[in-house]
């Protein structure tokens, strides 16, 4: 019985995990500012931490914080920090399946662009609910959402061709990503998500609990926006 023939050379395979240097290196600083925070920082330090590179609407609202130049850098900053284990890991995880294909498709300089944007949105969504609350806003949630909204914009095509693998095709017009049953179930059940989890898992004060308006935020401008850090010529 005959065998098919087998190269003698060495085979290529492809990495486990394909992901993107600029998402590498934000990861990278979300974990080293997690483990200062977590383990370098007295309790005093923490606070100014806090106070100089979380989100705090009070700020902005009731308190004479803006004299600072750190301030208007707070709606970016907030989302490289986090809360606990479990929401570093959970956000990195969610960042690298997302992330991933959308930088390898739009680049490392419009992939830092499309974080501080969506960043901004989920800072001002949460902004507008809470406007004179001191709990600190952090974490990538916002961002992460809103690479979520692009991936929808795309109808999660993928192409595994290169080492990093990147969204495919052309974007997709607003009506026609609305009429896949794909992207429909994933809006329906991402939304869904994020409202039980405001209904029920916040506190009243929005301390200590999950910035869901935030989430929708970013995923917003993620979702209508991805067309504006789309890179010429990059629809196949």
């Amino acid at each position: 019985m005959s065998e098919p023939l087998r190269s003698a050379g060495p085979r290529h395979r492809e990495p486990v995990f394909n992901v993107p240097r600029t998402i590498v290196a934000i990861i990278a600083l979300c974990v080293l500012l997690y483990l200062a925070q977590t383990y370098v920082l007295t309790a005093d330090q923490f606070a100014n931490f806090l106070w100089y590179l979380a989100f705090i609407p009070a700020r902005f609202t009731e308190y004479d914080g803006l004299s600072s130049p750190l301030a208007w850098v707070t709606p970016i900053t907030y989302s490289l920090l986090h809360g606990s284990f479990a929401h570093i890991a959970l956000n990195l995880i969610w960042l690298m399946a997302f992330g991933s294909p959308l930088s390898a498709r739009i680049g490392p300089a419009r992939t830092i662009l499309f974080w501080i944007a969506t960043s901004i949105a989920a800072a001002l969504t949460h902004y507008a609910v809470y406007p004179t609350s001191i709990a600190p806003l952090v974490g990538a949630s916002g961002v992460v959402s809103g690479m979520m909204g692009a991936a929808a914009r795309f109808g999660f095509r993928r192409t595994g061709a290169s080492n990093s693998s990147a969204f495919e095709g052309r974007i997709l017009p607003i009506g026609v990503a609305l009429r896949m049953r794909t992207v429909l179930t994933f809006l329906g059940v991402w939304f869904v998500t994020n409202i039980i989890t405001g209904l029920f898992w916040n506190g009243p004060d929005a301390s200590s609990s999950i910035a869901w308006e935030a989430h929708i935020g970013g995923f917003v401008v993620g979702f209508f926006g991805v067309s504006l850090f789309d890179r010429p010529g990059k629809h196949r």
